[in-house]
C-alpha cells in the first residue's frame, strides 16, 4: 500500500444552477474520491443552489491523484439519479505546497500559482493558488460534465505536506 504523505482538506462549498431531477427541484449531494478514499455531504432537500460548507480530510499519496466529485440527487424509492461529475488535478497545488516551503512563505497572503480554464480540467473560471499564514489554499469553481447546467465550489487545503 502506498504511504500517505499528508492530506488534502476539501471543503464543498456550495452548488449553482444544478439539473432538476425530482419533479420541481433536486435533493443534492456530492461524492467525493480521491484513489479509493471516499466522503460524502449531507442532503440538501429540494434545493437546486444548495450549501454545504463541509470539510473532508483525504490522505495524499504518490503519485498524486485527481479528486473526483458526483452530485446525485436523492431519492426515496428508486436509485439516486445522476446530477453530474467534475474533476480536480491535485499536482498543482501539492507543487505549489513543495515549492512554499522551499521559498520559506509563512506569513501575509502570497500568490503561488494561477490555473486557467482548459479542455485539461473542469474549472469554471480560472483559480488562484495562494499562501494564506503558512497554509497553501485553493478555491475553485467546478463545471458539472454531462449534464445540462451546474457548478461547485470547492475550497482546497494541502495539510502536512513535507518538502521533497
Amino acid at each position: 500500500m502506498r504511504q500517505p504523505f499528508g492530506q488534502v482538506k476539501v471543503t464543498v462549498v456550495q452548488g449553482k444552477r444544478l439539473v432538476i431531477r425530482d419533479f420541481k427541484s433536486s435533493d443534492p449531494y456530492v461524492v467525493l474520491k480521491l484513489g479509493t478514499q471516499m466522503a460524502k455531504t449531507k442532503v440538501i432537500n429540494s434545493c437546486l443552489n444548495p450549501v454545504w460548507n463541509e470539510e473532508h480530510s483525504l490522505f495524499l499519496t504518490e503519485p498524486v491523484g485527481v479528486l473526483s466529485l458526483e452530485v446525485f440527487d436523492k431519492d426515496r424509492f428508486k436509485a439516486d439519479d445522476k446530477m453530474g461529475k467534475a474533476y480536480l488535478n491535485l499536482q498543482p497545488i501539492i507543487s505549489a505546497a513543495r515549492l512554499r516551503h522551499l521559498v520559506h512563505v509563512s506569513s501575509g497572503e502570497t500568490p503561488l500559482r494561477k490555473i486557467i480554464p482548459d479542455s485539461e480540467n473542469c474549472l469554471a473560471r480560472e483559480s488562484s493558488i495562494i499562501c494564506i499564514n503558512g497554509e497553501v489554499v485553493q478555491n475553485v469553481w467546478l463545471r458539472l460534465c454531462e449534464v445540462e447546467s451546474g457548478e461547485i465550489e470547492l475550497k482546497i487545503k494541502i495539510v502536512d505536506t513535507p518538502s521533497r
